[in-house]
């Protein structure tokens, strides 16, 4: 066999990979599912009130709150302690419509109320001892439901806030007791009998 006959290898022709791979992936997006679910039971929007509606924020101080007293575990035992109560806004609210003034402050996060008592006059804040940045103070307090006396503490960043505090929460209460005193006036018309009866309906949304 000469030179010329040899049989030269055939080459085995290469196997378009691409074409079967775009068949694939159209095959695919062909059996992707467009079904659509609808819900079983359709929640309806609630309207959540936080019993603040009818207020303005006259002031707000971010801070710390203490609470003296008992703990589940001393009950009726009579040993008292500091214990955290929460970190939050503190805030002086007054209302629009009887223009009753209050403290009211909720745990930041879970928006517990955490103390909520009127602006009463006779209340005073004293200095706590060992610090010149926090105020303790004794109140008649609605924060769980009930009235109770309670002893209070408020610390902040720093005396300055603390300083300022003060001074504002004494402004209001002077406002408040201004308030009080024409209440207590004689009133042919009923008026303050009607504002007295609505600082005894206010709450937050959370004693509802």
């Amino acid at each position: 066999m000469s030179d010329d006959q040899e049989t030269k290898p055939t080459e085995t022709p290469k196997v378009d990979e691409e074409e079967p791979k775009k068949e694939e992936d159209d095959k695919v997006k062909e059996e992707e599912s467009t079904a659509t679910f609808e819900p079983v039971v359709k929640l309806e929007e609630v309207e959540v009130k936080s019993g603040e509606e009818e207020e303005e924020t006259l002031c707000t101080y971010r801070s710390k709150l203490f609470i003296y007293g008992e703990t589940l575990l001393d009950k009726g035992t009579g040993n008292k302690t500091w214990r955290e109560r929460g970190i939050g806004e503190a805030r002086i609210l007054r209302h629009r419509e009887h223009q009753r003034i209050r403290f009211l402050m909720r745990q930041e996060k879970t928006m517990k109320v955490i103390a909520n008592h009127a602006l009463d006059p006779r209340i005073r804040l004293e200095p706590n001892a060992g610090s010149d940045r926090s105020w303790v103070w004794s109140a008649y307090d609605f924060a769980e439901g009930e009235l109770e006396e309670k002893v209070f503490a408020l610390r902040f960043a720093n005396s300055d806030v603390a300083t300022e505090f003060k001074e504002t929460y004494e402004k209001y209460q002077k406002e408040m007791e201004s308030l009080l005193a024409g209440e207590d006036k004689p009133d042919e018309s009923g008026e303050a009998d009607e504002a007295a009866e609505a600082l005894s309906g206010l709450k937050t949304g959370d004693e509802e």
